[in-house]
């Protein structure tokens, strides 16, 4: 079962590869390059100030803690979600543990990060909810309106039913840990009750929680910037709702193919298929989703080797007797 991601990786390299080749290699470089290096700093630029915003969404679930522990802490979670070979679980551990390097405690940081990722993905159900009426706006009779209005549906079920396991499911754990009796259960029932005394308090913070989903909306419709900005340079604008169209229906895809490591190859897939239903060339929807790949490495890959050395200066002070190692959340 472990090497099923990188063979679901592999395969998704092999099939992006396989269109880049059928619709032209030529083709989809001239696009790229039609962008331009400050094109594409000025994308890998508005993608920072989202990361830093969403950043900013996961402070004000933890008030007194330093706002720029948990922007890194985010840079990392989405680094590792983009750029390792992991599922987006992986990134949410390795962004809660960049937070508890940072200070922040184990507990608190989990916590948070439980309903930081909550609050998010409401944000970007908005997000898709708000593509959808804009899919409708411009193509009345579309195909794609139903499952699509289905899918959110289900989503919002599923969201629902996850709130309510935060806020009540470890009332029941509770009484099946005390029927179980002493020793291991003592230690893991005090480590559930502090964990959920921690997402008792941050659900308290009602206009935290408020401001914390508004943030994660405001950068899921920002986000459009990016590929709007990339398709006025490279000479193929669409208006910007179009463009929200397109994201919000990529991402919806993506989360379906949440198997395939940073849905290599679904991602280039999906973007022909929409992009074509909106006069997109499928040179410029390869070229868009390759810029997409360039701009998570670039920005990705520096933050993880930072991570790893700090994380490799945390173990030799350790290895030499110096500062106690922090506790894994």
């Amino acid at each position: 079962m472990k090497a099923l991601p990188f063979l679901a990786a592999g395969l998704g390299v092999a099939a992006g590869a396989a269109l880049v080749v059928y619709f032209g290699a030529d083709a989809v470089w001239r696009s790229l390059s039609a962008v331009g290096w400050a094109g594409f700093a000025a994308v890998c630029a508005i993608h920072l100030a989202l990361i830093a915003a969403m950043g900013a969404a996961w402070w004000v679930l933890l008030p007194g803690t330093r706002a720029g522990v948990l922007v890194w802490a985010r840079l990392v979670r989405d680094s590792g979600s983009e750029v390792l070979p992991l599922s987006q679980v992986g990134g949410y551990v390795l962004g809660a543990r960049a937070a508890t390097l940072g200070g922040v405690s184990a507990t608190a940081s989990t916590a948070s990060t439980i309903v930081d990722v909550s609050l998010e993905f409401v944000a970007q159900l908005a997000y898709t909810a708000l593509g959808l009426f804009w899919l409708v706006h411009l193509r009345p009779g579309s195909a794609v309106a139903v499952p699509v209005s289905l899918g959110l549906v289900v989503a919002a079920l599923a969201a629902a039913g996850c709130f309510v396991a935060q806020r009540r499911g470890f009332a029941a754990f509770d009484r099946l840990v005390r029927l179980l009796g002493r020793g291991w259960a003592d230690k893991t029932a005090a480590g559930a009750a502090a964990l959920h005394a921690a997402l008792a308090a941050i659900y308290r913070l009602r206009g935290g929680l408020a401001l914390c989903f508004a943030l994660h909306l405001a950068a899921w419709i920002a986000s459009v910037v990016e590929p709007w900005l990339v398709l006025r340079l490279a000479g193929a604008p669409l208006p910007f709702g179009t463009v929200l169209t397109v994201e919000c229906l990529l991402y919806a895809t993506r989360s379906l193919a949440f198997f395939v490591p940073n849905a290599v190859g679904v991602q280039e897939g999906a973007y022909i298929v929409l992009g074509a239903g909106f006069g997109l060339g499928p040179e410029m929807a390869l070229a868009l989703s390759l810029l997409k790949r360039a701009r998570d490495l670039v920005i990705g890959v520096p933050a993880l080797v930072v991570w790893q050395a700090i994380e490799n200066g945390r173990l030799w002070r350790r290895g030499r007797g110096g500062a106690p190692g922090v506790p894994r959340p």
